[in-house]
């Protein structure tokens, strides 16, 4: 079977996301046990950004994900894919770090949903581009 160029960037970037989402889930799970706390965060600040970490990744990362899989199904050239990627990944782990270290607003925090959004504007624009004939 033939394998689509971009297929691979679409690997690399769904198999570092999928490590950075089983990170911070162990995060979480780490926070709870040291904290002894079964459901929700029992008011525990450290635990509460641990989850948030987690949630918020995944919230973003599994659109951007279906997305390079469309653009690679699309026929987009592995550069794309690899922009879009780079940058969500990016993204995402400067937001992970700067909220996993402050529940405030941080540099991390807001350059790492600035990159995820530049690598969304990136894959948007690609599959609106691929999506007309």
């Amino acid at each position: 079977m033939e394998t689509l160029p971009a297929a691979h960037a679409a690997a690399l970037w769904a198999g570092l996301n999928l490590v950075l989402l089983l990170t911070l889930s162990v995060l979480v799970v780490r926070q709870r046990r040291q904290h002894r706390v079964a459901l929700g965060d029992g008011g525990v600040p450290q635990l509460a950004q641990a989850i948030r970490a987690f949630g918020n990744a995944s919230e973003y990362i599994p659109a951007a994900l279906a997305g390079f899989a469309i653009l690679t199904l699309a026929g987009a050239p592995p550069l794309v894919v690899h922009a879009s990627g780079l940058l969500l990944f990016a993204g995402r782990v400067a937001h992970a770090v700067g909220l996993t270290r402050s529940s405030g607003a941080s540099i991390g925090r807001a350059g790492g949903l600035l990159f995820t959004w530049l690598g969304y504007i990136v894959a948007a624009v690609a599959l609106l581009f691929y999506a007309i004939p």
